[in-house]
């Protein structure tokens, strides 16, 4: 087939689209960018796949009849040896993460204070700023701890910051273009960061999997839901975990740029 054989949609546009059950035949992707996607039960026969980059949570991933996704995890935590310390099973071992968290960010945020303070403003290929990073982190964990677990229906801080694709939640702010020095994303940071602290302090292996009461009022998670502990606790470690790699990585590229 020809290039006329084609519908042209080069750089075409696709956001907000929900294109569930959508069939893709003889169709050109090349050089396309793919951001914030679900491809949950995607199928793909006879595809050219090469040169290609997936940034993401990535479960059974079979690429010609071989699950590559335990591969990769196996070879993540080969890369980073601390990485598997973040799935802790008992309540010593989410101690000791969270332990380690703390001193892993502290050099984190040490290096970002070398910069000048503006870049830590600066996004990075369309990604969070190092502040933002910071705001984010500080809304999972009033998500996820202080309302989750602690059953507060609204910990948020105005400069408490969602995922961008969140749709609006009454009392939940979203002001991605707020611009708080380091210190102050570092102060609601540092207070998001102590609760997680007190609660671990005081956990014990019997209520890892006891299950949080029913969520009251709008905002996230949703209302009505209700999670075992541990869940709660290894969403927050999670978010840790790939936010500092996210962070040092464009860490990095500023450097270049001050």
């Amino acid at each position: 087939m020809g290039e006329s054989d084609f519908t042209d949609l080069r750089g075409a546009k696709f956001e907000r689209a929900d294109m569930t059950g959508a069939r893709f035949t003889t169709v050109n992707l090349n050089r396309a960018s793919l951001r914030d996607c679900a491809l949950k039960g995607v199928r793909m026969r006879g595809v050219e796949i090469t040169g290609t980059t997936i940034d993401g949570e990535v479960e059974s991933l079979v690429v010609n009849g071989v699950d590559v996704a335990p591969l990769v995890e196996a070879e993540l935590d080969r890369r980073h040896p601390d990485r598997p310390r973040f799935r802790p099973t008992t309540a010593e071992g989410f101690r000791e993460a969270w332990a380690l968290n703390e001193r892993l960010w502290a050099t984190t945020v040490e290096r970002a204070r070398r910069l000048p303070p503006e870049l830590l403003h600066e996004s990075v290929d369309g990604e969070w700023s190092f502040v933002q990073t910071l705001r984010h982190l500080a809304f999972a964990t009033q998500a996820w701890i202080d309302r989750g677990i602690l059953g507060d229906p609204a910990p948020w801080h105005p400069l408490s910051l969602p995922w961008d694709q969140m749709d609006p939640r009454p009392g939940v702010p979203h002001d991605r273009e707020a611009r708080p020095s380091l210190d102050e994303a570092l102060a609601l940071r540092l207070t998001a960061m102590g609760t997680v602290r007190r609660v671990v302090a005081e956990l014990t292996d019997e209520q890892l999997d006891l299950v949080t009461e029913p969520l009251e009022g709008p905002g996230w998670p949703d209302e009505g839901a209700s999670f075992p502990v541990r869940q709660c606790l290894l969403v927050v470690l999670n978010e840790e975990w790939w936010h500092r790699m996210y962070a040092e990585r464009d860490l990095a590229v500023l450097e270049g740029r001050g």
